[in-house]
């Protein structure tokens, strides 16, 4: 494995020949390094950021940053981290706020750039290689190199890694504003709990503040928290409704395979918590430049004053459960204390093990990623390693302040010694999938059958017809009556009932020894199953391109709104869709994968501004007129519309509700059209609203000029007359009225009409 060196030079001539092509095509090309310059324009600028570091506030320092070539003004620094900071080191960690003053400011869509300056990391590998093996088996950073200067003075080379933001919670849980935390104490106690997740701090929300960051906006948040801790801690057997459980045990299968303790494993710490669009805690892995055990400390009783590199090989998987935690550790303990839950954990590291360490893919990747840095590596003049360490370190211990361990000579004994270990070996294998009927409508009933062997405790089926949703979990059976052939055959089957046009699935198998998945991956990956749905069983039902009052969004606006509505008696899921308002670009805006339920609506704020929470379109409407467009990627039309100018007093919609031609409408946002009995939009005059506070809307259908007059219930003139000059719409003020019934008058040349209008200002 360690001779190859032709290999590795064909890899340094592949990955230099598109180096600075990729720096501009993506901004976390794992096969470039990015540039970045940073200018201050104060001279003590060094000073300035040690004093924002140890006041420990927040403050950033302003500076214009240059990133491979493009210009950011008035962009927000800031050093980072804990034991990689110094205020004596040259090379201390950035972070970089691009919108600190121009809240438009990014570079391809990242506006705050993290930068680690790679101390305890000989090898300069550890970070990106983990948070690339990582990346296969739940949502985690996207990381690889830059060179950073200051004032254009080489500080060195960098790991850059994808921030874990709102934009990163919407790429990968779908959803912005969300309970979003970080594990991570102000202050690190070798003797305390930290971030464990255990009950000790009690009820007193207070008490969890210099645990956990809080990395949302809405204080209301702690709650959910705290909540969350007390099930997981009191009632542990109920955690699955608050708890991402399969996304948690990949979490600990990759900290306890690669030995990245400088996490919740070690001390708790370095990981967040986000709630995803499902309603489910998830953790997400954060700073892993320690990993492959360059951190060598945990609380464990096994290794309580630390392990050696020789210990860190054969570290036991199950070392929190089998052994005693010096302090708590409920996330690992109360979820492995269920024996099927135990062996998916193995499962999961097993996988971890066989696609990146026992086939030697990982010695290669590493190799790749030194041979994209070699020569900046070399002129970095602040590394805090040598040129030799940096050449060794992939293979062999590097002894500074601590011993760093080769990496290949960590994880190949690693690798034996996991593989030896029980829920290693022995497990069931899943094959021949299949599905019956073999060609699936949304709203049937579906077997899915698979061939299991060796499988003498349990087999499951989970599944969901949306990220949106969290899976079921149905017990396959093989006992000739679940369309699974004979008893006994190896063949099991379960039905998934009611389907919607899009099915995600998962089995998972075991026996007293191991467990398995299909597909490995899973939950991460799944099997799916996709049908596309008829034309207009998902409708444009109703929109509103001039909206000034009748809903707002979640964020208190009144945006221009669309209703979908499901037109069908069964579930659908909006996977492959795109809503647009350009014929010629009909993939303009990505659905959000979620789930309508049969005759339920969807809103879809239409507004441009995707950061907000909630759905919003990134494209607007024209009041004026325009068009919306329902469609899948390859140009299959759902539903669409053509409309002309709006008024703010209706919406356009269809009636009968779903099916109808679109006409104007009394609003009925996220319900059922229909026409108002006290005021018909077709006919000649249409008040809004009624009851009326403060002003009143009225719509004329005609064409002819006419007067507005206002009357009270004894016939006296309330409101000047208003003239008009054909169809439109007027706005009256009432906000001098008293409450009461009144008379809306409209006369002209050819006719006369009245109707009441309520005042309802108090």
């Amino acid at each position: 494995m360690k001779n190859s060196i032709q290999f590795t030079i064909l890899i340094a001539l592949f990955v230099g020949g598109f180096k600075n092509l990729a720096a501009q095509s993506d901004f976390y090309a794992i096969d470039s390094v990015q540039e970045i310059r940073i200018y201050f324009s104060v001279p003590n600028w060094d000073e300035a950021l040690d004093n924002l570091y140890i006041a420990h506030e927040g403050g950033r320092l302003l500076a214009d940053v240059e990133v491979n070539g493009t210009m950011f003004y008035g962009a927000g620094i800031r050093y980072k981290g804990f034991s990689s900071y110094s205020s004596t080191r040259i090379k201390n960690p950035f972070n970089i706020a691009l919108d600190y003053t121009y809240s438009d400011q990014a570079y391809q869509g990242h506006n705050k750039i993290k930068l680690s300056n790679v101390i305890q990391d000989p090898s300069f590998v550890r970070e990106v290689l983990s948070y690339e093996i990582a990346r296969k088996y739940m949502p985690a950073s996207r990381a690889n190199y830059a060179n950073v200067y200051v004032n254009d003075t080489l500080r060195g080379v960098y790991t850059n890694v994808e921030a874990v933001n709102k934009d990163f919670l919407e790429l990968h849980y779908g959803i912005r504003i969300t309970p979003f935390f970080k594990g991570n104490p102000e202050s690190l106690d070798l003797n305390g709990e930290n971030a464990n997740l255990s009950d000790s701090p009690g009820t007193d929300i207070a008490n969890y503040f210099p645990l956990y960051s809080l990395k949302s906006d809405d204080e209301n948040d702690w709650t959910q928290l705290v909540t969350f801790i007390d099930t997981l801690n009191q009632s542990p057997s109920n955690i699955s409704e608050q708890l991402n459980i399969d996304r948690t045990l990949w979490m600990h299968a990759l900290n306890y395979s690669v030995i990245n303790f400088d996490s919740y494993v070690g001390y708790a710490q370095n990981y967040y918590l986000v709630k995803d669009i499902a309603g489910k805690f998830n953790p997400v892995l954060w700073d892993m430049n320690m990993s492959f055990a360059s951190y060598r400390l945990t609380d464990a009783s096994d290794n309580w004053d630390g392990f050696t590199i020789n210990e860190a090989k054969t570290i036991d998987p199950l070392q929190h459960f089998n052994s005693v935690s010096v302090q708590p550790r409920p996330l690992i303990r109360n979820l492995l204390s269920n024996d099927t839950q135990k062996r998916m954990y193995l499962a999961h590291m097993r996988t971890i093990v066989e696609e990146n360490f026992a086939n030697n893919d990982y010695f290669v990747r590493a190799q790749g990623f030194q041979a994209t840095i070699q020569d900046d590596v070399i002129a970095d003049t602040n590394k805090f390693y040598s040129n030799g360490a940096f050449s060794t370190n992939l293979t062999s211990t590097v002894s500074d302040l601590v011993d760093y361990p080769g990496i290949t000579e960590l994880m190949d004994a690693r690798t034996t010694y996991l593989m030896s270990q029980p829920g290693f070996s022995g497990a069931p294998t899943i094959s021949n999938l299949t599905t019956n009927p073999v060609s699936t409508v949304a709203g049937d009933d579906v077997w899915i059958n698979a061939e299991v062997l060796e499988a003498s405790l349990n087999v499951f089926l989970s599944y969901r017809f949306s990220e949106s949703e969290s899976f079921q979990t149905l017990v396959m059976f093989d006992d000739g009556t679940h369309s699974d052939g004979s008893a006994g055959d190896n063949i099991y089957g379960a039905q998934i009932p009611d389907i919607a046009n899009v099915i995600q699935y998962y089995i998972y198998a075991e026996n007293d020894s191991a467990g398995r998945f299909s597909p490995e991956r899973a939950a991460y990956e799944f099997h799916e199953i996709v049908s596309n749905v008829a034309f207009q069983d998902l409708a444009i039902n109703e929109l509103m391109a001039k909206n000034s009052f009748t809903h707002a969004d979640q964020n208190g606006e009144y945006d221009d709104w669309i209703e979908l509505f499901n037109n069908t008696n069964y579930k659908i899921s909006t996977a492959g869709m795109y809503l647009s308002d350009d014929a010629s670009n009909p993939t303009k805006w990505a659905m959000p994968n979620v789930v309508i339920e049969p005759g339920k609506y969807t809103i879809i704020w239409a507004d441009g501004d995707i950061t907000q929470s909630g759905y919003h379109a990134n494209f607007s409407i024209n009041s004026l007129g325009d068009s919306l467009w329902l469609s899948y990627a390859d140009g299959t039309v759902i539903d669409s519309v053509y409309f002309g100018e709006q008024y703010s007093v209706v919406s356009y919609g269809r009636y009968p509700n779903g099916v109808g031609a679109f006409q104007e409408l009394y609003p009925t946002f996220k319900d059922k059209n229909a026409l108002s009995n006290e005021a018909i939009v077709s006919e000649v005059m249409f008040i809004f609203p009624n009851p009326a506070r403060n002003v009143v809307n009225i719509k004329l259908n005609q064409k002819d000029a006419s007067e507005i007059r206002i009357y009270s219930m004894d016939g006296r003139l309330m409101h000047a007359p208003n003239s008009t000059n054909g169809e439109g719409m007027i706005t009256l003020d009432v906000s001098e009225f008293s409450d009461g019934v009144y008379h809306i008058q409209l006369t002209s040349e050819t006719l006369e009409i009245t109707k009441k209008l309520i005042i309802a200002n108090n």
